[in-house]
């Protein structure tokens, strides 16, 4: 398969198509909601955080949807073998959220009465600030955290829809250090830099309403390198460039096609904690994943519809770039699958 690397340029052309699908080791292209001439309705935007090491890790969404926005926040315990997810939703934003047009440098924000939540971003490293009022029942979350040390590359892709004026620009960033602390109630949950690393999901886009998606990370260390890798398929036109790749001592190395093999129950549905392969057409990846955690998030709210299995667990086996073979053992990561009308 052979695929585009993206130039410098606008992402949008006067018509609000993609001038050019493809990847990218860095947002080398400009968007601008401004150029977009779908129905404004339909635009979504993005910055997910997920910062973790072998016993926890904390994930934060800050969305404009533009007719819904969304401040999330989880805790994943993978020694108790517990999730807590708690959002708050806000109608018809409609860009409001003034989510920056590129991951570089910017603030975002999202207040409520129980939910602060803030992404502050200097350009040299970023900062996730929250306070949750009765995050866990009765306890509060105070968290401040700062991610540090961003790697070289990142997976950029431009992927267009069949549908005309609909596209999506996503970034995936893996392997930042994370240090800092996040209290809830009495307990405190330190992020280490040696064994804690943050990954950053920017996105921007125009979206169809029925999709489903596959999305697989990790970020780890091994003697002393990250390594991380970003895998994902399932919705739009991939024929110019997948958003597969593997990050190793900084440098980013391009993939082909991966599949997420997932089991099955006696019913034929997924058994999504049931041991998954992952494998790829060019043989770069083969890998076990051993579920801990499922964070199911099911919500129907009206025509929005959003089925969520994010599952947390560990990754064995081989990845292959460049002249190398690495090991994969025990180490930390999530895959998921999520079908969302909306």
């Amino acid at each position: 398969m052979k695929q585009n690397r993206l130039s410098t340029g606008k992402l949008l052309n006067v018509y609000g198509n993609l001038n050019e699908a493809g990847y990218a080791f860095s947002l080398v292209k400009d968007y601008n909601r401004k150029d977009i001439k779908a129905n404004k309705l339909r635009i979504k935007e993005w910055d997910y955080y997920y910062i973790g090491n072998d016993s926890f890790g904390f994930a934060f969404t800050i969305a404009d949807n533009s007719y819904m926005a969304l401040g999330s926040v989880s805790l994943l315990d993978f020694t108790n073998k517990r999730y807590i997810t708690k959002s708050i939703m806000k109608w018809f934003t409609m860009g409001k959220l003034n989510l920056p047009s590129t991951s570089k440098v910017g603030d975002v924000f999202f207040k409520s009465k129980k939910l602060q939540l803030e992404f502050l971003n200097n350009g040299k490293s970023r900062t996730i600030k929250c306070k949750f009022i009765k995050f866990d029942k009765q306890l509060d979350l105070d968290c401040e955290i700062e991610l540090f040390d961003e790697i070289d590359d990142s997976m950029v892709i431009a992927t267009p829809f069949e549908k005309k004026k609909h596209f999506y620009y996503n970034q995936k960033i893996n392997c930042m250090r994370a240090k800092g602390k996040a209290i809830v109630g009495g307990k405190i949950y330190h992020f280490k830099p040696e064994e804690s690393f943050g990954t950053l999901d920017w996105g921007r886009g125009v979206w169809t309403y029925a999709n489903t998606w596959y999305w697989s990370s990790m970020s780890s260390v091994i003697d002393g390198k990250r390594i991380g890798f970003n895998l994902g398929y399932g919705f739009g036109d991939t024929s110019a460039a997948s958003e597969n790749m593997i990050f190793y001592d900084g440098k980013g190395y391009k993939t082909e096609s991966v599949t997420f093999h997932i089991p099955k129950d006696e019913n034929g549905k997924d058994d999504f904690m049931k041991p998954w392969k992952f494998t790829s057409n060019d043989n770069a990846v083969n890998l076990t994943f051993t579920p801990i955690i499922d964070r199911r998030d099911y919500t129907n709210v009206l025509i929005i519809k959003s089925l969520q299995d994010q599952v947390f667990g560990t990754f064995n086996g081989e990845l292959k770039f460049a002249d190398k073979t690495i090991k994969i053992n025990n180490l930390l990561g999530f895959a998921e699958k999520v079908r969302n009308n909306w």
